[in-house]
């Protein structure tokens, strides 16, 4: 489990407003929206697997993700396991370069209509209503009709920030736009635009299962909550403060900062999750 707690005194309590949270077996379908190489498809899909997958190294994106059950036991509902689900490539952009919510959940319901996250990924050329103002991803949930039943599938988007805002949505990978200058820092898998999709997704992911539906584990408005991740903003490893991500690991052959590991050897940079059985910040590192 996460261990290394980090005080923050604007962190309040995530209240439970009695909603359903994802339970099961559940699989998560990635809808490629414009041009990625095989290699960057392969850091998201290697970090998807690495959720369920036990690494021998530690600290590990397994033990990451387990800091998302104690929120079932507060519930006394068992937890959800995730898989791979379906791929989708657009790499024609069938919809357009400029997207919509509305778009986005169109696209999302290109995957898996029942026990799905289907996460959509928009390429660094694609535009999307708010991403980069006032957001790098969101999640939802949309209703679906399967064998004559009405069913939810949940929902992420998470855009390449590469070209658009680097220092907003891909730090601590790039300086950020505003607050103190710290150097950035070397991407775990060379790929700034995909390290910090890592990061946007972790947290979605998180929130996702936590709040699927709006009415989990939220704190402040529903329409704008702090949820599991964006509870704690900008919190990484431990002796985080603001324009310091904390005192993270270093690949000493790369010089990338990371602070857990994945299959394949994979190493990838992951927010830290609020824990609610002591109301604070909880990292690996």
């Amino acid at each position: 489990m996460l261990q290394n707690l980090v005080e923050d005194p604007q962190i309040q309590t995530l209240n439970y407003h009695k909603g359903t949270l994802l339970h099961g077996k559940i699989s998560v379908s990635r809808i490629w929206y414009g041009k990625f190489k095989p290699s960057q498809k392969a850091i998201v899909s290697d970090f998807i697997t690495s959720l369920s997958s036990p690494s021998h190294s530690q600290p590990s994106v397994a033990t990451w993700w387990k800091a998302t059950e104690k929120y079932y036991h507060f519930t006394k509902s068992n937890p959800l396991s995730v898989h791979l689900g379906k791929q989708v490539h657009d790499e024609n952009y069938s919809v357009e370069k400029t997207l919509t919510n509305d778009q986005i959940i169109q696209l999302a319901s290109k995957g898996e209509a029942k026990n799905a996250i289907n996460v959509v990924l928009t390429a660094s050329d694609v535009t999307v209503d708010g991403f980069c103002v006032n957001r790098c991803g969101s999640h939802g949930s949309k209703s679906s009709v399967v064998e004559g039943k009405n069913n939810k599938f949940a929902y992420i988007w998470v855009g390449n920030a590469e070209t658009q805002c680097p220092g907003y949505c891909a730090w601590p990978f790039h300086q950020p736009l505003y607050g103190p200058q710290s150097p950035p820092l070397v991407a775990p898998n060379n790929d700034l635009g995909l390290d910090g999709m890592i990061i946007s997704l972790s947290g979605l992911l998180a929130g996702t299962v936590t709040n699927p539906f709006g009415n989990g584990f939220y704190q402040g408005p529903m329409d704008a909550p702090l949820e599991a991740s964006s509870a704690c903003p900008g919190i990484y490893a431990n002796g985080a403060y603001p324009g310091y991500a904390g005192d993270l690991l270093v690949d000493p052959t790369s010089g990338a900062s990371y602070n857990a590991h994945g299959v394949n050897g994979r190493k990838y940079l992951l927010p830290a999750i609020y824990d609610p059985s002591t109301s604070k910040c909880s990292t690996l590192v």
